[in-house]
């Protein structure tokens, strides 16, 4: 009877449970529906993040804090304002001012937990405009205490293992031998696992929008406690990693343009792309200065060789970059533009002493750092008069001296104690033979969190170096107060871009849906068209341009390297275009071909001093048409400005900067005089006996 009594009182109990938990909130949205939820809090409120308003308009932001210390970006609470006469504030946490002065509390709660800021709304006399009462000024008085110290509390309960996991970024590029499109279970473990803080991705990774949004939104699943830090080397021009979207020209196509403008709209439309695809952070701009024209790795990736014209671009390409809530990072500290090795293949030496280096080289990085630069990438490059500090390379045996990317000196004396940065510092690639070659792969890591590195990408070996790190720490190599101030600058900086675990994500298919009409929208290929058209640089005309063939005259196009391209662009103008495909010194057969030609245009791809050389096969193969035909030879440097080195006596020539298809079509346009050329060089070209060919500012036009 007993037990049967207990049967029948089941139901009844799991009826009354249901009941309670309805009436107490349990099971819905809100707090009650993670029992460890310690707090709420207005993102706004904690010290570090910024709160201006603009256009009397704010986006308020709810996290709920937990009980171990770890917060989410929360949503379905309820919002109100004290006095709606000063200001309203929508179910999202949008505040909109009405523009009467006054003083209002906007409040968040999620019927447990509550905060709330302060709206202050006063005349502004600087903006008076005209006769009447002058426009308000909205300013915001954050709450202060100990709750909104939610960084420093987290990292108080984060485990050393967790610490060390923001601090690592790996690459998930390829996995056995697949390139990694999709997320995979081992990855997902890895990301889990090692509590990481970060990943880059790469072309291999990112093919189509939809694809690349379903990938990044996985990896934000993946992620444990924090948002993740989801890295691509964006930067335009030859460095391009989305396979969809806008193909900016790059950075020495807005040197040409010397617009300010342009290069801020093009910082603003790669950064609306990546944001809509679930991708927050940018290792771009390139602020280094290319002032080596031998320089094999930074090239046409630099504004130019003139530290002004740099910083001034530079800084306005971040400006756009990080107003779309991207993170933006200058690289390559100190500064790679000076130097004919490419780190990727050896170690590169810099020999200017301080006193240049601030003069030049590090210009431009000081004025990101004075105007909020999100984070700056180190170089593999050795700085002797800053750091003479030798070390044993495990490559040979030879002393080497420390690269910037493990140099105490560098890192934290340079950049943190004497140029005052306190932002993010992130290395270069550690799997490049600047470093592989010369250090393990453990050594390295330990080597730059120790010259204080805050994230080190792409280490070698993910597992042994986790391990490594975690022993190092145990060990007292790498003081656990050395490892937490990096977490605090990498958690600040995700509150501060939104990058953050949320409670109720948007699903999936409403990402794709708003990414397909942003990457590769008809607006952000306007400024890829301003961009291009407004860049290429008209060097050498000898009265041969524009042209202006009959429907019969023949046009040809000559080259190997990206040739396709300038020929699809060439013959879209003038029906009666041939491409002769080579890369050597042309038959017989071709030359005639040539002779019987209006003009021949010459496409010329170089990235190194060697493929510039006069003597090289393609140098060869132009000055060929130029000495054995008649032909108008009109020479484009699809890639680098200084091709025209190789071959002088060209009757024209052009600068491209890009092998982007808007930079194709944009000299077309200028060599059928469609478009006025207006480019002008950010670089010098130098001449054969040492001179100056072309210098800086040079450009012709129509």
């Amino acid at each position: 009877m007993t037990k049967m009594r207990k049967v029948l009182l089941l139901p009844f109990l799991v009826a009354v449970l249901m009941a309670t938990s309805i009436m107490t909130g349990a099971g819905t949205a809100g707090a009650a529906e993670e029992p460890d939820i310690k707090d709420v809090v207005i993102l706004q409120n904690v010290p570090e993040i910024g709160h201006e308003a603009e256009n009397g308009e704010l986006q308020l932001t709810a996290l709920h804090v937990y009980q171990d210390g770890h917060f989410k970006k929360t949503d379905g609470q309820v919002w109100s304002s004290s006095n709606q006469n000063v200001a309203s504030v929508d179910a999202a946490g949008k505040v909109t001012a009405t523009g009467k002065p006054g003083r209002t509390w906007i409040t968040v709660t999620d019927g447990t937990n509550s905060d709330r800021i302060a709206i202050h709304a006063k005349p502004d006399p600087k903006a008076r405009a005209g006769k009447g009462k002058p426009p308000v000024k909205v300013t915001i008085v954050k709450e202060t205490g100990e709750r909104y110290n939610i960084v420093d509390n987290a990292i108080l309960q984060m485990t050393m293992e967790e610490k060390v996991g923001q601090m690592l970024m790996p690459d998930f590029r390829n996995w056995n031998g697949e390139n990694v499109t999709e997320m995979l279970p081992e990855i997902e473990r890895l990301v889990k696992d090692y509590h990481l803080g970060g990943v880059i991705l790469f072309r291999e990774n990112v093919v189509t929008t939809e694809q690349t949004t379903r990938l990044a939104d996985a990896y934000q699943a993946a992620s444990e406690k924090y948002g993740l830090f989801l890295t691509i080397d964006q930067e335009g021009g030859i460095v391009t990693r989305l396979q969809s979207g806008t193909d900016m020209p790059g950075n020495m196509a807005l040197g040409a343009t010397r617009s300010e403008e342009l290069a801020y709209d093009t910082g603003r439309v790669i950064g609306e792309e990546l944001a809509s695809l679930g991708i927050n952070f940018d290792l771009a701009p390139v602020l280094d200065i290319n002032n080596n024209p031998d320089n094999p790795v930074i090239g046409v990736r630099s504004f130019g060789e003139d530290p002004e014209l740099v910083a001034d671009l530079g800084t306005a390409y971040v400006k756009g970059l990080q107003d779309t809530g991207t993170a933006a990072t200058a690289k390559h500290f100190p500064g790679h533009g000076d130097t004919a090795v490419d780190s990727h293949l050896g170690l590169p030496e810099v020999p200017h002493d301080k006193e240049r280096l601030m003069e030049v080289e590090l210009y431009p990085f000081q004025r990101a750092m004075d105007e909020g630069i999100d984070a700056i990438m180190t170089a593999h490059v050795t700085f002797p008069k800053i750091d003479d500090t030798k070390v044993i390379s495990k490559k040979d045996g030879q002393e080497i001296h420390v690269p910037a990317t493990l140099s105490h000196k560098v890192l934290t004396g340079l950049m943190r104690e004497e140029m005052g940065y306190d932002g993010l510092i992130i290395t270069d690639a550690l799997n490049m033979q600047a470093i592989a070659d010369h250090f393990g792969p453990v050594d390295a890591v330990i080597k730059a969190i120790q010259a204080g590195t805050d994230i080190v990408l792409m280490p070698v070996g993910l597992e042994t170096v986790a391990n490594g790190v975690y022993d190092a720490v145990r060990s007292g190599d790498i003081s656990e107060e050395r490892i937490e101030a990096s977490v605090e600058r990498i958690l600040k900086l995700k509150l501060e871009r939104g990058i953050l675990k949320e409670e109720n994500p948007q699903p999936v298919e409403e990402k794709i849906a708003n990414a397909l009409e942003v990457v590769g929208s008809e607006e952000h290929k306007a400024v890829e068209r301003a961009v291009a058209e407004q860049s290429v640089t008209l060097v050498k005309n000898e009265g041969v341009l524009p042209l202006a063939p009959d429907a019969d005259d023949r046009i040809v196009v000559v080259g190997n390297t990206y040739i396709d391209d300038l020929y699809n662009a060439v013959k879209a103008k003038h029906d009666n275009t041939v491409l002769i495909k080579a890369s050597a010194p042309l038959t017989e057969e071709q030359l005639a071909q040539v002779r019987e030609a209006k003009a021949v245009i010459a496409g010329t791809v170089t990235s190194t001093v060697s493929q510039r050389d006069a003597a090289s096969a393609q140098m060869r193969m132009v000055n060929q048409l130029i000495t054995e035909t008649d032909t108008s030879v009109i020479g484009v440097g699809i890639r680098n400005p200084y091709d025209i080195m190789a071959y002088p006596n060209a009757d024209a020539y052009l600068a491209q900067y890009s092998f982007r298809t808007a930079s194709f079509k944009a000299t077309t346009s200028i060599l059928f005089g469609e478009v006025a050329p207006s480019g002008t060089l950010p670089i010098t070209i130098p001449g054969a006996d040492g001179g100056v060919l072309y210098g800086f500012g040079h450009g012709l036009t129509y």
